[in-house]
């Protein structure tokens, strides 16, 4: 094998590529990314078993085709440090050659044949979501998972697709966060019976690949793993195990007396500065809703604490509630900070529900009120 190649270019896709490499490994072949390249043009393979990931290339100068392992950590380094516009590889027995101008470097090369197989998108029955959607689901409900127990079924996010709909679900049981929008249904694709849970890794690491495409992703939920792809990008994933909870029992039957819409940029502002005077142990902020205002209010007697007031437009009865700092801040971080939510609450102990008007929804169990 052989090729040439613009050096920035190929960066950008081996970077991709080496994102899903494990740090450690009982198999030190995963340490590799496998290049494999034909007349058209050139694939890099990563795998740590649970995640892969295939990247196309284009604008490859191929003078041999073939297949090779390339060492993850120093082939990236070469590509990052060498700051020649093109380079040379090709395949010389047990090693790859990378040629620059005026630099040569010899790596050692496994055998192709020990790489596990990639999977590549082969279905017919898939949905389509334009890729800022996608991004977005990701970013309001990963937060949300139990990070704690990656592997159980509330270490990932559901995804229920409809026909013309999907929705992603994430809950800790603490909190529950969904969000929703449209996807489009080929041939027939649907996930209403299995809803398959995503593991939380697979999810970051597909909001930060899925950026430079603007033609909508394919996605295709099979028995135990999931396939994304983008015109030159495909993730596989395999999924969580075990059941996720009946997340719709969760929301209230019937509409929580108050409700009042908040913005969002002065609401954060105002729970970070709460949040000062709180602690690892001691994590909640309370909130009194008054008339024309909102109180927050924090305590810790190592600390000492705060008192923030937030003019709102609320006229009804004085409720306090204590909530996670944390978890409102992530909330809010998932916003657009120009927006608006609604927060509707029943009482001091049942649990406050968060809405924007786009279909995203964040529920929050309320902690103890301390005495003020």
């Amino acid at each position: 094998m052989k090729i040439t190649y613009e050096r920035e270019k190929f960066l950008q896709a081996f970077h991709h590529a080496a994102s899903v490499v494990p740090a450690r490994s009982p198999k030190p072949v995963l340490k590799n990314i496998r290049l494999e390249v034909s007349p058209e043009g050139g694939t890099l393979m990563a795998t740590d078993l649970e995640i892969g990931i295939r990247v196309e290339l284009s604008g490859l100068e191929v003078e041999e085709p073939g297949s090779v392992l390339l060492p993850s950590e120093q082939m990236m380094d070469i590509l990052r440090e060498n700051k020649d516009e093109k380079l040379t590889l090709e395949e010389d027995r047990s090693q790859v050659v990378v040629r620059g101008e005026r630099s040569v470097f010899r790596l050692r090369s496994e055998e192709v044949e020990n790489f596990p197989p990639v999977r590549s998108f082969q279905e017919q029955k898939y949905h389509e979501i334009s890729p800022s959607l996608f991004r977005q689901m990701i970013r309001r409900t990963v937060f949300a998972t139990d990070l704690e127990n990656p592997r159980y079924a509330l270490g990932g996010v559901l995804w229920e697709l409809l026909e013309d709909r999907a929705i992603a679900v994430a809950t800790d049981g603490r909190r529950l966060a969904k969000d929703e929008g449209s996807a489009r249904s080929v041939g027939g694709h649907g996930t209403a019976e299995s809803m398959p849970i995503i593991p939380v890794r697979a999810m970051q690491l597909m909001e930060r690949i899925f950026t430079d495409s603007e033609e909508d992703l394919q996605i295709a939920f099979r028995e135990n793993d999931v396939l994304v792809r983008s015109p030159k990008i495909t993730i596989y994933s395999l999924l969580v195990e075990g059941r996720f909870p009946r997340w719709r029992d969760v929301f209230p039957q019937t509409p929580y007396p108050m409700r009042v819409e908040l913005a969002v940029e002065p609401f954060y502002q105002a729970v970070r500065e709460a949040a000062i005077m709180t602690s690892q142990e001691h994590r909640g902020v309370r909130l009194t809703f008054g008339e024309g205002k909102v109180v927050l209010t924090a305590q810790e007697s190592e600390v000492g604490e705060s008192r923030i007031e937030l003019p709102i437009s609320y006229e009804g009865p004085e409720i306090p509630v204590a909530l996670n700092h944390r978890f409102l801040i992530d909330f809010l971080r998932a916003l657009d900070q120009e927006t608006t939510f609604t927060m509707e609450m029943k009482d001091s102990e049942s649990p406050v529900i968060f809405r924007t008007q786009n279909g995203y929804e964040y529920i929050v169990m309320p902690l103890a009120l301390q005495s003020s």
